[in-house]
């Protein structure tokens, strides 16, 4: 059990800053990211991380049964702001069907926000 910091995260480096700053700044218990072998390469986050390899060629069930099996026990905070909507949509169909429910979580000028 525990906070648990779920995050997508694409090629877009763009949106790497605001994942990084989610990371560092919030106590975590576990930190998962959703994403590919180049975003495990090339992201270097503060805080040691598991990671949910996917294909985005791949088809959406086989996307969405791979998260599904990956999720951890524990208070869900999930962060949308990277990566593309075919995993966005895998991890939020993941959820559902595993009946968890979650959180939205999200970095704004007054900082950190859950909705």
């Amino acid at each position: 059990m525990g906070r648990i910091f779920i995050a997508t995260l694409g090629k877009g480096r763009g949106t790497w800053g605001h994942v990084a700053r989610l990371i560092q700044e919030e106590q975590w218990d576990k930190i998962l990211l959703v994403s590919n072998e180049f975003c495990q390469e090339n992201f270097k986050p503060a805080k040691e991380v598991s990671w949910v390899l996917v294909n985005s060629r791949t088809g959406f069930e086989a996307i969405k049964d791979t998260i599904k099996t990956e999720l951890p026990e524990g208070e869900l905070l999930v962060s949308l702001i990277s990566g593309i909507g075919k995993e966005h949509m895998a991890l939020l169909a993941a959820l559902k069907e595993a009946g968890r429910d979650y959180k939205i979580i999200t970095l704004t000028g007054a900082g950190t926000k859950t909705y």
